[in-house]
């Protein structure tokens, strides 16, 4: 069980030629666990999952997984998602020996998978990976809804511990009431309408903008969630903050901002970054 309320969803590093960098991934990762982060999301996020080849996926988790420090110390989450499900599957079977934390099982991109066919293709990722299982549903980027009524089998499982919900927000309302797991836990996807989401029932969060300010973040957060009065000048930095982030492309402010702390981030796969 992970127990990290908050995890941060990093960036994958490039070169210039749109190369993979994984050492600086990585620095990037002991920074924020320099900072006091204790928990991060790889390869899973950011809008990025899908431009990674298998063998890139592959290459990011076993120079992960000999980062001892790292992989003994932090709840280390891996993305695992592929328009093809043999792809995830493979990754699935590497991840399972490893110290890797637990999973978020994304879902195709564009070939619309039926309800039943989405339901195999996560029933076996899950088998094969035998690790905590966070689902994520975000149709606007995939094109594919996961139904409520998925969502509450898939509940079923030992291993499925939550769902990152970036579709419908408000059906969180009647998934608490129908899931019969009381651990199981709602992350909201980024920062924008936090505040909201937090009043629906998230109680987690897989943040961005703790990629920058990582601790002012968490502990907004974590005040949030746990009903704590929060200031009207954290209230006032949060906003600015966000302003700066989500105004246009935030992954490509949050690798800028990563870039000029001397950590070599590099740039976003085109088109992302063309602006």
């Amino acid at each position: 069980m992970l127990k990290e309320k908050m995890h941060i969803a990093v960036p994958t590093a490039f070169y210039e030629d749109e190369s993979l960098n994984i050492q600086g991934t990585i620095e990037h990762i002991k920074s924020l666990y320099s900072q006091g982060i204790q928990s991060v999301l790889v390869c899973g996020s950011t809008g990025e999952q899908h431009s990674l080849t298998l063998k890139e996926k592959l290459k990011i988790l076993d120079d992960l997984v000999a980062e001892e420090e790292l992989i003994h110390n932090m709840e280390i989450i891996f993305g695992v998602s592929s328009i093809r499900q043999k792809e995830a599957v493979e990754l699935a079977k590497r991840i399972q020996p490893t110290k890797i934390a637990a999973i978020l099982l994304g879902y195709p991109p564009y070939i619309l998978p039926a309800q039943e066919e989405a339901l195999i293709y996560a029933k076996k990722i899950i088998r094969f990976s035998q690790k905590p299982t966070i689902l994520y549903n975000n149709p606007k980027r995939t094109g594919f809804d996961l139904s409520s009524e998925s969502i509450i089998e898939l509940s079923g499982l030992d291993l499925v511990i939550g769902l990152k919900e970036a579709g419908n927000t408000k059906r969180v309302l009647s998934l608490k009431r129908e899931i019969r797991n009381k651990n199981f836990y709602f992350y909201a996807g980024g920062e924008m309408q936090l505040e909201e989401k937090v009043s629906l029932g998230f109680n987690r969060l897989s943040s961005i903008a703790g990629n920058i300010h990582p601790l002012k973040v968490k502990q907004w957060f974590i005040k949030m969630v746990s009903k704590q009065t929060i200031t009207e000048q954290e209230k006032l930095e949060i906003a600015s903050l966000l302003d700066e982030i989500y105004t246009g492309s935030p992954l490509a402010y949050v690798k800028k901002s990563i870039n000029e702390k001397g950590i070599t981030m590099g740039v976003c796969r085109s088109p992302l970054g063309n602006v």
